[in-house]
């Protein structure tokens, strides 16, 4: 007696292997995706909620001035690979709560060539990244510095007056906010247009 054979419109076994694979492969490159997505996402939300040590971002000012002074120390930190030196101009300030202060930090490039960076922040200790407010930083985009250029950058922040109501807060004295700054791309040339590329004669 003969053996059945497969029915016609049953996949062959090679063909049903190949399509798992490619399902799989699919799955990898859209959960690649999506975590790379995730990244700004995140940054995003930690900006708008002080989540995980990460200082708020407002335009907006204080509405209110407290007595209360909470020490703001500063610290600098450079990536391997960026050939910077990067410092605060002052170790430390006190603020008044509900008081808008700017600092600055520099940096200098010690290469002879352009170079790129872009830096990250958080607040210590964690809990205190909710009431750090950022008006203004020079986190918020990509540097480039010059041949042996220093740069002066300005820090604008306040404490958010909230922490009055917030009996956790009440033994903060100080907070620390910390940078730092890691090698960036530099921007891809822009492509000459149809008009300027007529002009060379």
């Amino acid at each position: 007696m003969e053996s059945e054979k497969p029915s016609g419109h049953r996949r062959p076994l090679a063909a049903r292997h190949k399509l798992v694979a490619a399902s799989c492969l699919l799955f990898t490159a859209t959960m690649i995706g999506v975590a790379y997505a995730a990244v700004p996402l995140y940054a995003m939300f930690c900006s708008l909620t002080g989540f995980g040590g990460a200082p708020r971002v407002s335009a907006e000012g204080p509405q209110s001035l407290s007595d209360r002074e909470i020490t703001v120390r500063f610290d600098a930190n450079i990536a391997p690979g960026l050939p910077w030196v990067f410092k605060p101009e002052q170790a430390s300030v006190k603020v008044k709560v509900g008081e808008t202060k700017m600092v600055y930090f520099r940096a200098e490039n010690q290469m002879n060539v352009p170079t790129y960076g872009q830096a990250t922040y958080n607040v210590t200790p964690g809990n205190g990244g909710f009431y750090f407010v950022k008006m203004q930083c020079f986190c918020f985009n990509e540097q480039v510095l010059q041949p042996g250029e220093k740069l002066d950058m300005p820090v604008v922040f306040y404490i958010d007056p909230a922490i009055e109501q917030d009996t956790d807060m009440n033994s903060l004295k100080t907070v620390t906010l910390s940078y730092t700054f890691f090698p960036a791309k530099a921007p891809a040339p822009k492509a000459a247009s149809a008009g300027e590329a007529g002009k060379g004669g």
